[in-house]
């Protein structure tokens, strides 16, 4: 079983920056889409960065130009970079790793969760 464990998540001023840090218990190579939700309380959770196996990423409209999503393949972690935070960058952060079967079915894992709070 895939675990995903999320890390540096905290209390930041708007305008600050924080790293967040995912473990992954196998290759990070060996997904297709790594990525990074954010869900606040009441809304669903919401895709903010995702990184392809064969290098290419994509951004919401929120946080493009501010975050950036990363992998480190010697150490198995995902990282999103997150700059000139605002407000609503505020909620529960999650880590995804996501494989894409030959049946045409996915494996999904997620980790437990981070708090990101934006304030001042």
């Amino acid at each position: 079983q895939v675990q995903l464990v999320e890390s540096g998540g905290g209390l930041v001023q708007p305008g600050g920056s924080l790293r967040l840090s995912c473990a992954v218990s196998a290759s990070v190579f060996s997904f297709d889409v790594l990525g990074w939700y954010r869900q606040v309380p009441g809304n669903q959770r919401e895709l903010v960065a995702s990184a392809f196996r064969y290098g290419s990423s994509k951004y919401s409209d929120s946080v493009q130009g501010r975050f950036t999503i990363s992998r480190d393949f010697a150490k198995n972690t995902v990282d999103l970079q997150m700059n000139s935070l605002k407000p609503e960058d505020t909620g529960v952060y999650y880590c995804n790793a996501e494989r894409r079967m030959p049946s045409g079915s996915n494996d999904n894992y997620w980790g437990q969760g981070t708090q990101v709070t934006v304030s001042s």
